[in-house]
């Protein structure tokens, strides 16, 4: 005989929820509540368990109506504290993106830092350019608001609230700087994102709850669900949501600015839901732990969109701090907070508890079938063993400078990579370097004057990536190396000087 299944209607508890008689408990305290009453006692002891998350949520942002100007505007280009917003909504509607830069401070500010200056109750500078038309005349427009001046003000995030993230390392030799924080070299780091136990969509993975008008706790305001977001791939476990909520009723200890050093600005937001127990279903989804939440390791050193996965790993492994990839343990960290997720979570559970915040009926479905496909690219960029010479010599590090020197004379090249004895990159020497030793009259070996931090590329890797690194480090070649860091070719600016030339 099957086990009775014990439900509750949303409407029942909220009506315990009116008069003040709600079990609610954090879903990091669910599992010990499940694992000592079982499903079904946990059914009849508890009514809501409270969700969290605190995370960089980049793709954010905020319409903001600024009110019409006397004489009026059509706003055709805006920047707020020198960050753009776009203009072409309607006359004097705004959106400001969170990851755009400002104009004078670059990434170090951008829209993310104006829309917590706003929050903070601090004035920003309005600049707008007009279209010109006879019922819009005004061309040029300067101002100071405050977050009270603008009579909207709403938030609409396009993907915020990951149900997990992946994990991120970098195998290859130099640092890189990536929205999943700064990557050191070799496997030197671990970085991860998310609150695990506490995230709101672990905790209603099939979606059974969340859905289009669920109510949330959107940075200290009372928000909604708006639909599934973008990159929306629940059959994969990346669930996402699209979200709104009211700017103006939003707390900085909830909504913060940062940037990520030599990448960009980007928000971090405290998103939590509450999911009532209906059911038996609901109370076992609820009790998941951080040992039951896996995400792959990623090397981000692979320049490409899809790159290889090193392993797989729970955030209980994460926040142990040490992950052991293949013998070696690599620190961890995570790159969202935990502390700030539980104070969404236990926030959100006295809300619940005083009455001040029910629960919604979704008034439809998300989707349990996503959409995350790759772009479709109807011209192909070109790799660097597309337009790299094959014909590069390698000296050892004991030579002698003068026989390095020959080598270039004869040749039509002035990069000479070193390597080590079994053929491996371990520096380079250019003509000028050669120039400067012979010039100083003292007989030296490649070793004493070679650069030692070297900077390559893969075969594989896009052009673009390789003439960033040229640009970045003031550099004009860089030898193409194999999985091995074995050399196999060289590409200098003057390749990417004849393919920019070929291309128009």
């Amino acid at each position: 005989m099957d086990p009775v299944v014990q439900e509750k209607s949303l409407s029942e508890i909220n009506e315990r929820i009116r008069d003040g008689s709600a079990r609610v408990v954090t879903a990091e305290e669910m599992p010990n509540l499940v694992q000592e009453l079982g499903t079904a006692g946990a059914v009849r002891e508890v009514d809501v368990v409270t969700t969290g998350t605190f995370g960089a949520m980049c793709s954010s942002g905020v319409f903001l109506n600024l009110g019409h100007s006397d004489p009026p505007i059509k706003i055709l280009r805006a920047r707020l504290n020198k960050v753009e917003a776009y203009g072409g909504i309607a006359a004097v509607d705004l959106f400001l993106g969170a990851t755009q830069p400002s104009q004078d401070q670059g990434i170090e500010y951008g829209g993310a830092h104006v829309i917590e200056d706003l929050v903070a109750g601090k004035q920003i500078d309005v600049e707008a350019e007009g279209a010109g038309t006879d019922c819009y005349p005004q061309m040029e427009l300067e101002t100071a608001l405050r977050l009270d001046d603008f009579n909207q003000a709403t938030m609409v995030n396009p993907r915020n609230a990951y149900q997990r993230y992946n994990a991120a390392t970098n195998s290859s030799d130099r640092t890189l700087h990536t929205y999943m924080g700064t990557l050191l070299p070799r496997c030197g780091n671990i970085h991860y994102s998310g609150a695990g136990v506490l995230s709101p969509l672990s905790n209603d993975p099939n979606l059974d709850y969340i859905g289009v008008g669920t109510r949330i706790f959107l940075a200290g305001a009372k928000g909604y669900v708006i639909g599934s977001g973008t990159q929306h791939n629940p059959q994969n476990n990346f669930s996402t949501l699209m979200v709104t909520g009211d700017l103006k009723k939003m707390s900085t200890k909830f909504l913060r600015a940062a940037t990520f050093h030599k990448y960009g600005p980007s928000l971090y937001l405290g998103i939590g839901i509450p999911i009532p127990v209906l059911n038996e279903t609901v109370a076992r989804n609820t009790a998941v732990r951080d040992r039951d939440i896996t995400v792959p390791v990623i090397d981000y050193g692979i320049p490409r969109r899809d790159r290889p996965s090193l392993k797989i790993v729970s955030y209980e492994d994460l926040k142990s701090g040490l992950i052991d990839l293949n013998g070696k343990e690599v620190p961890a960290s995570s790159l969202s907070s935990f502390h700030v997720a539980r104070e969404v979570a236990k926030n959100l559970k006295e809300m619940v508890e005083k009455g001040e915040f029910l629960l919604s009926q979704a008034v439809e479905p998300l989707s349990r079938i996503g959409n995350s496909r790759p772009m479709k690219q109807t011209k192909e960029s070109p790799n660097v063993g597309d337009v790299m010479s094959r014909d590069v010599v390698t000296v050892g590090e004991d030579i002698h400078v003068e026989k390095a020197a020959k080598l270039i004379v004869s040749g039509s090249f002035d990069h000479l990579p070193v390597v080590s004895k079994d053929g491996r990159l371990i520096g380079i020497i250019t003509a000028w370097d050669i120039s400067k030793a012979v010039a100083s009259g003292k007989p030296a070996r490649i070793s004493e004057i070679m650069t030692k931090r070297v900077y390559s590329a893969m075969l594989d890797e896009p052009i673009e990536l390789a003439a960033r690194t040229l640009d970045t480090h003031s550099i004009s070649a860089l030898p193409v190396v194999d999985r091995d860091n074995k050399v196999i070719g060289m590409i200098t600016s003057n390749h990417l000087s004849r393919l920019l030339a070929r291309r128009q």
